[in-house]
């Protein structure tokens, strides 16, 4: 009788791909897991219980086919796996790697839930796409029909990039139009290589540039082109820009030198990983080296910020939040391999000043937990008179990001923003109040994941290119 090829998490234990020594990999910005093997692949995409209702399914921004992708992989038929993980999602390699999904896809497996151990669900949907790239499955978009109508996006991050991809699909002529000097915006200046290596995001690009959309990068909109421009330029605008302006530090002294940007600190390394010259980090400005690093935030770009010091040879790391652990907003999976790689987690702690000029110390106020606040956490207080110093000579900010005014910068102040200063847009269409005009990812939602911003920009070319039928077929008429 031959063996059932899945639902063996009763005699198979969850195991994920090996992990490096922290102290081997607290020196570089390499990937810190290793590969699946072929075999270890398989027997872990067999655990999955094939449920009815798969949840990792339903609690995936993107609805990937999850079940159907595990049972392909356990069964060796390993391109139909890529074939189905890549209908649903742009860049699966890529939500392989950064995803949380221990609070996603993982987080709600029915196995998980009955005490088993969830599927490794997000490593083998990395294995699945590297193999498929390693064996020349991924090719470049060859749409059926060439289409005269053209898509300006602003913005090459991954809202953007999904969109685009989706629109060659469709036959539509795409433009990119990015700030930076590569696509790929927070993929590439944003997440550190440890976690995602900057090969894997150029090598998209790559192929996005073979399948025919065109990248116009170091444009700034309003400076280098104006909005007007773009838009008579092209039929339909996609705005993707993403969200970076930072949240402020408040408090005497928070304006001294040493205090800096976790966006500008984060953009400097992954620079350096492309080889390219900063004088920020030459200078030492943007530099952990023999410093004593402090990171104020829960969030997962502080979990980036300090990782990111550790490696660049900090003399020590600690990372101030407010909340408690058990209330932080970060991956308890990066909390975890920060720990390992020797960060120091100061919990229950806020900044109230900074002394010295440059910065040379961190007033702390020490917090307690009260009544739950909107979001339903528990809300910190001040405990009075249990303020401390501590010891800094670089602090990082990682307090989250809002957006740009985007209407004043660009001179459009007809556009449409929430009281957050998102931009407004049709929840289904993505489409803005000014006709022809669309917005997707953080920009819309707010700071939020990558996989959200995938959906959105998958959704928005959709909603596009229907738009599009819709007008070619009046014309026609």
């Amino acid at each position: 009788m031959t063996k059932e090829p899945m639902l063996q998490f009763v005699d198979v234990q969850r195991s994920m791909p090996q992990k490096r020594e922290a102290d081997a990999r607290n020196k570089d910005f390499h990937e810190i897991y290793a590969e699946y093997a072929d075999e270890k692949a398989k027997e872990q995409s067999s655990r999955c219980s094939q449920c009815g209702v798969p949840y990792c399914q339903a609690h995936c921004p993107l609805h990937n086919n999850i079940p159907d992708w595990l049972r392909l992989t356990a069964t060796g038929r390993l391109q139909e796996a890529y074939e189905i993980s890549q209908s649903t999602n742009t860049f699966p390699e890529i939500c392989g790697r950064i995803c949380p999904q221990d609070r996603l896809c993982e987080g709600n497996c029915v196995i998980e839930q009955s005490g088993h151990g969830t599927v490794t669900i997000g490593s083998v949907e990395k294995y699945i796409t590297d193999t498929a790239w390693e064996e020349g499955w991924v090719k470049p978009v060859v749409p059926s029909v060439e289409r005269e109508e053209s898509v300006g996006i602003i913005g090459a991050g991954p809202g953007g990039l999904a969109a685009a991809d989706r629109l060659r699909r469709a036959g539509v002529q795409v433009t990119v139009y990015d700030r930076y000097d590569r696509a790929g915006g927070l993929l590439t200046y944003g997440i550190p290589g440890f976690k995602l290596e900057k090969d894997v995001v150029m090598r998209r690009i790559e192929q996005l540039e073979k399948s025919g959309v065109s990248f116009v990068l170091n444009c700034n909109v309003g400076e280098d082109i104006s909005f007007d421009d773009m838009r008579a330029k092209h039929d339909k605008l996609l705005i993707a820009t993403g969200v970076y302006k930072t949240r402020d530090l408040q408090g005497p002294g928070s304006g001294a030198d040493g205090i800096v940007r976790a966006i500008d600190y984060l953009t400097c390394s992954n620079k350096l990983s492309f080889g390219d010259t900063v004088p920020e980090f030459e200078s030492g400005e943007l530099s952990a080296e023999g410093k004593k690093v402090v990171v104020i935030g829960g969030g997962d770009t502080a979990m980036d910020c300090v990782r990111t010091a550790i490696r660049q040879g900090a003399e020590s790391v600690k990372c101030l939040y407010r909340r408690d652990r058990a209330n932080m907003p970060g991956s308890q999976r990066e909390v975890q391999n920060a720990e390992e790689e020797g960060v120091e987690f100061v919990w229950l702690a806020a900044p109230k000043a900074f002394s010295g000029e440059p910065v040379s110390g961190v007033m702390v106020q020490k917090m307690r937990l009260g009544l739950p606040d909107a979001s339903g956490r528990q809300s910190p207080e001040v405990i009075e008179g249990a303020d401390y110093v501590e010891e800094a000579d670089l602090v990082i900010k990682a307090l989250g990001f809002e957006p740009e005014d985007i209407p004043t910068l660009w001179n459009k102040p007809e556009l449409e923003v929430t009281r957050w200063g998102t931009i407004k847009a049709d929840f289904r269409t993505h489409e803005t109040n000014l006709e022809g005009v669309y917005a997707v990812g953080d920009i819309v939602r707010g700071a939020s994941l990558v996989v959200w911003a995938i959906r959105d920009g998958r959704e928005a070319a959709d909603a596009i290119v229907e738009k599009l039928n819709a007008t070619a077929k009046v014309a026609a008429e």
